[in-house]
């Protein structure tokens, strides 16, 4: 897939990703899940990580491993997240979140995910994140804000 990159809302500067960041590429990150983590509404006997913040843990992990696929001065951004969260986690357990990338179409990157406490799968899904050009992006959020200003 290719990308027109002609004005300039595309926010990037090349149409295809480096050979390192295909299909099959891989990571993992493990985490104890601490009181930020948690609902706090049921009171503190079950305090459980809570979906919000098992996908911002997600976000940020995926995004931290595809940082090692990326040019200076380019990033990526989420898209997309469809989660399924399937067992509570109290707090203090040890999660381990597994991803693994299932398509690169463009700047596009498509990540199949897990997450795992230290007894039973808790959460998967999908989420799709797109790879920018940090100046650019830049560039186009002023432009933005001029327009109201």
């Amino acid at each position: 897939m290719t990308l027109s990159c002609g004005d300039g809302n595309l926010l990037c500067t090349r149409d295809r990703m480096k050979p390192s960041l295909a299909p099959g590429a891989a990571g993992r990150k493990v985490l104890t899940v601490d009181h930020g983590r948690c609902i706090a509404f049921m009171g503190p006997e079950n305090a459980v990580y809570a979906t919000p913040h098992m996908v911002s843990d997600v976000e940020y992990a995926i995004r931290d491993f595809l940082l090692r696929h990326l040019d200076p001065g380019e990033d990526s951004v989420g898209t997309r997240v469809v989660i399924d969260h399937l067992a509570a986690t109290p707090v203090g357990m040890k999660v381990t979140l597994e991803f693994r990338v299932a398509a690169v179409e463009g700047r596009n990157v498509r990540c199949a995910f897990t997450v795992r406490d230290e007894v039973e799968e808790c959460g998967r899904g999908e989420h799709v994140r797109f790879v920018v050009d940090v100046a650019k992006t830049a560039e186009r959020l002023a432009r933005k804000r001029a327009r109201i200003a």
